[in-house]
């Protein structure tokens, strides 16, 4: 079988299973066992890829990433730093229109899934007194609530794609990180620029409360400045530079007073689910690899009339399309991208920026459904400005690269 139409059924068969809404990880080692079933069908190999999965390092580098991301968001949340973190911004940004761009900006530093709803509420509260629609806010929320997906260490996403690719997060990271300032000014432009809004309304708060606020900022923000840090210019991994500062955030929050329950972050950022996703989805690229499918896409892309970098753009967009989560374009991307015999560095950028594209405009992101529901807003509405918007950065992007390549 043509080794194109058998992605196509493996992408189609996780698409069916994603929208009987189960889990991406056994949806991708769904698409993953067909492929094997048509190529090969020797068990021998399902162990042999298994096998694989649990030893090498970069399967314990995620997961414990993963895990410590969200010891960082229990610790944050259960010591109310978050809450006072949204109040000392709302004090800082007396501008209601500064408010609607950088709070979402800001709450999308630290992912969690669904975490759109978080910020949905700070939008709908600093445009209580203007005239914008349901599908305005909708935009708003969600477009400045992902602008980090292409500079933020802690993104579960930019966590696979380094790994999986064999590229250094500090060169990833500075690879990419104008895109997030890009993805800013396009969104003041077309969504903010435009509004008409009067300053919001100072909020009453005595000296003691304000300082105590300001703190929350400070430790809201640090972690991932820490991480940023460590992570571009010491080049240290993701699971050790986000554990450590995971583990210090914790100390600093028991010596001010603020109240963690170190069994409660510790045993609540088990989620199993999650883990078991993960090995379902690397176990899914071994697969590949152990099948040879992925030499075989290499190749055929070797010997396609398209430059290679077109249809790793297409193939990109369309999977984030499909699937709606960056965990989906980049496994199957990205292994695709670190064994082909060019630019890794540019090509697993131009898979990233394109695929988040395509995630940004499905309804199977769950943060997009999350945001709808909370506005009542219209999908095709909402979504028009963001379509606008992804024109537009991703022409940029591409001019860019092309005369930088």
């Amino acid at each position: 079988m043509n080794i194109f139409i058998l992605l196509t059924l493996a992408i189609l068969l996780i698409i069916l299973l994603l929208w009987r809404h189960s889990p991406i990880g056994p949806c991708m080692l769904a698409g993953g066992l067909l492929i094997w079933l048509v190529k090969s069908f020797q068990p021998i190999f399902l162990g042999q890829a298994f096998i694989e999965t649990l030893s090498l390092w970069r399967t314990y580098d995620i997961i414990l990433a993963l895990y410590f991301i969200m010891c960082l968001e229990i610790e944050l949340r259960t010591s109310d730093t978050l809450e006072g973190m949204v109040k000392a911004l709302k004090k800082i940004f007396s501008s209601a229109k500064f408010t609607l761009a950088v709070m979402p900006a800001f709450l999308g530093l630290l992912p969690s899934l669904g975490g759109a709803r978080f910020s949905a509420p700070i939008v709908e509260e600093a445009s209580k007194d203007t005239l914008l629609s349901p599908e305005d806010k909708s935009a708003i929320n969600f477009w400045f609530r992902h602008i980090f997906e292409f500079s933020n260490p802690i993104i579960p996403g930019m966590i696979m794609a380094c790994n999986i690719s064999g590229i250094a997060f500090s060169d990833f990271i500075l690879h990419l990180c104008w895109l997030t300032v890009l993805a800013f000014l396009i969104g003041c432009l077309i969504l903010i620029r435009p509004l008409q809004i009067d300053a919001e309304k100072s909020v009453a708060m005595n000296s003691e409360e304000k300082h105590k606020n300001q703190i929350d900022l400070f430790l809201a923000l640090s972690p991932v400045i820490l991480t940023f840090i460590l992570v571009v210019f010491f080049d240290f991994n993701a699971s050790l530079s986000i554990g450590l500062v995971t583990a210090l955030l914790f100390f600093v929050l028991r010596s001010t007073n603020r109240s963690v329950n170190f069994k409660e972050v510790v045993l609540g950022a088990c989620d199993w689910k999650m883990f078991l996703n993960v090995l379902c989805i690397l176990y899914f690229i071994q697969i590949l690899t152990i099948t040879k499918v992925s030499n075989e896409i290499v190749f055929a892309f070797q010997n396609s009339p398209l430059p290679i970098p077109v249809i790793i753009a297409c193939v990109s967009f369309i999977i984030g399309v499909l699937t709606g989560m960056s965990q989906g374009h980049v496994a199957i991307i990205m292994p695709i991208v670190a064994a082909m015999p060019i630019d890794t560095l540019n090509l697993a950028g131009v898979a990233m920026a394109f695929g988040v594209a395509g995630q940004m405009l499905t309804p199977t992101h769950i943060c997009l459904i999350i945001t709808l529901d909370y506005f009542k807003a219209d999908f095709f509405k909402s979504l028009k400005p963001i379509l606008k918007m992804e024109i537009i950065l991703l022409t940029i992007f591409s001019i860019y690269t092309y005369f930088t390549w």
